[in-house]
């Protein structure tokens, strides 16, 4: 008993030392791929863009090692393209946690801890697994009313593992904050924390069967969409009990058309669906892969794994109405407003560069014939402006876009000529009008406008009058914003600064090595410590100054 005692901290130690050896090894070779000096035949942004998918691609290969909570991690970050560089957040968007399954023995084990008595309801329990992941596998069974069901099981002591890996994140957040660089901007105690919330919640399937019940009452009018149906009395904290619903692979598109299904009507029952799951009841399957979807005999759509859904609140529902109002007049400067006043884009900030983007992404997404990847597009210009920017894009618009995008590429996979903007145009109406209470809301809406801008044309004399009034008696002051002169003359400053400092580098070394083949070598300390703050003073002004640099090549793409 006493050697089980001690097994668990050691344990617990050996566990915290192999995560940190992940995150030390992470920074290294950051700080490795930060050197141009590293990069043979010089330093490229095509060199640069290739190290960085290698190290995205080893960065999920790590999680995936380091096992359920990491997995979960990686999922969670992977909404995050404010923290992560958009080729990261590709990649960690199609982390899989398909994991080996735990024995027959333990599954059985955790359904008798669970359930206890009524474990006696179930008979005919498959020992062979439909499929396992990270934190469950999933069981097929009969019970004794003649029910088809599925049994989702958690893995056995998950939650200990668990709460000893959110713990030591905490720490790598609280350490990744106090760095000089990466804490500017980002609050990554505050990441943590978030994770910390939503994991533990995932692991109570009480949870999810709620979640499950929520959407299959959303589509319960709705032939063509299929909700597996919860049975309470079976499930629990760690036992999922749902109907068993058998079907096709959503992208098996041969296996569709051999059982006489047409793959384009499908499609389109996907991009509806969940699309009326956004537009009419904002409560939508935040996890859409072809895993979770399936095609019944009959043709209809069926939805599997309710782990993440997301929920947009009624304020961000109308935000968004206003929104696509905006984008569908093609008002870049309106649509820049509805962003800031939703909090997406800081207040404060030079919006230039932004609005040039937002007018050439609504110049190709609306502009026919549509792309047939204009989701998938959109989502990643709109990464790699985030990234490193003031914007605060919440979690569950990154979640809307990455669904449309998977929607976008199952259709695609489907049918060649899948077009969700084309399908999403009935849906979007309902939205535009979603801000009030009715569908007069739009033309009460642009009443007011014109109302407005009459009030506006009626002043304009009488303040012209005053203006040229003010400019004869010399009270008129004119200012004028030149963004991108000003950003011109920031980075010429901060690259005087660099070249100042490296001037000095330069001296202080050269300093260091007459004194070091002197007579008292040990002097030439005194240059090698002063040169420590000034080389760390030259390492942010070039981190500055390659962040100004993707800056302005956003705005140059955006002209």
């Amino acid at each position: 008993m006493g050697r089980l005692r001690l097994r668990a901290p050691l344990r617990g130690a050996w566990r915290a030392l192999r995560i940190w050896r992940s995150v030390l090894t992470l920074i290294v070779l950051l700080w490795w791929d930060a050197r141009a000096w590293t990069y043979p035949g010089g330093c490229t942004p095509e060199r640069r863009a290739i190290r960085q998918q290698s190290r995205a691609r080893w960065l999920t290969a790590e999680l995936l090692t380091l096992g359920s909570a990491f997995i979960k991690l990686g999922q969670l970050l992977s909404a995050r393209p404010d923290v992560l560089p958009a080729g990261w957040v590709a990649e960690l968007a199609d982390l899989q946690d398909k994991v080996p399954p735990f024995s027959f023995d333990r599954a059985q084990s955790v359904l008798e801890e669970e359930l206890g008595q009524r474990c006696a309801e179930i008979i005919d329990l498959d020992q062979q697994p439909l499929g396992a992941a990270s934190l469950a596998q999933v069981h097929r069974a009969s019970l004794r009313s003649g029910r088809q069901v599925v049994l989702k099981i958690q893995r056995p002591g998950l939650e200990r593992v668990f709460r000893l890996d959110l713990e030591v994140m905490q720490q790598v957040a609280a350490v990744l904050q106090r760095h000089p660089s990466w804490g500017r901007g980002r609050d990554w105690v505050a990441i943590a924390q978030e994770c910390r919330r939503v994991l533990l919640r995932e692991l109570d399937f009480r949870v999810e069967a709620q979640y499950a019940a929520r959407f299959r009452q959303q589509f319960l009018d709705d032939s063509r969409i299929r909700v597996p149906g919860v049975i309470w009395e079976l499930s629990s904290r760690r036992v999922l009990c749902l109907d068993y619903l058998p079907g096709i692979k959503i992208n098996d598109r041969a296996a569709l058309l051999d059982a006489g299904i047409d793959p384009s009507a499908v499609a389109e029952i996907g991009a509806a669906s969940y699309l009326q799951q956004l537009v009419r009841y904002g409560f939508f399957h935040a996890d859409p892969h072809p895993g979770n979807l399936a095609v019944a005999s009959d043709g209809a759509l069926i939805y599997y794994d309710f782990g993440m859904m997301g929920l947009l609140s009624e304020g961000l529902r109308r935000r968004l109405g206003s929104m696509v109002r905006a984008a569908a007049a093609r008002d870049a400067s309106g649509l820049v407003t509805e962003m800031q006043a939703a909090g997406v884009i800081a207040s404060g900030i030079d919006v230039g560069p932004v609005r040039r983007l937002v007018r050439v992404m609504l110049k190709e997404a609306l502009t026919p014939p549509f792309s047939p990847n204009v989701i998938d597009k959109l989502s990643g210009d709109l990464y790699e402006l985030v990234y490193g920017q003031p914007f605060r894009l919440p979690v569950e618009l990154i979640f809307v876009m990455r669904a449309l995008s998977t929607f976008e590429g199952v259709g695609r996979s489907l049918d060649p000529g899948f077009s969700l903007v084309a399908i999403a145009k009935p849906y979007l109406l309902p939205l535009m009008t979603a801000s009030g209470s009715g569908p007069n809301d739009l033309f009460n809406e642009l009443g007011r406008q014109v109302g407005a801008l009459s009030s506006k044309a009626v002043g304009i004399p009488r303040r012209l009058d005053e203006s040229l009034e003010r400019l004869e008696q010399g009270d008129l002051q004119l200012q004028i914003r030149m963004g991108e002169s000003d950003r011109q003359f920031r980075r010429m400053v901060t690259a005087q600064h660099a070249l100042g400092q490296s001037v000095l580098l330069a001296g202080l070394a050269l300093s260091a090595a007459l004194l070091g083949a002197s007579a008292r070598p040990l002097w030439a300390l005194l240059p090698i410590a002063a040169g420590v703050p000034v080389g760390m003073g030259w390492l942010q002004l070039q981190v500055k100054l390659r962040r100004d640099a993707r800056v302005e090549g956003l705005s140059g793409s955006g002209r």
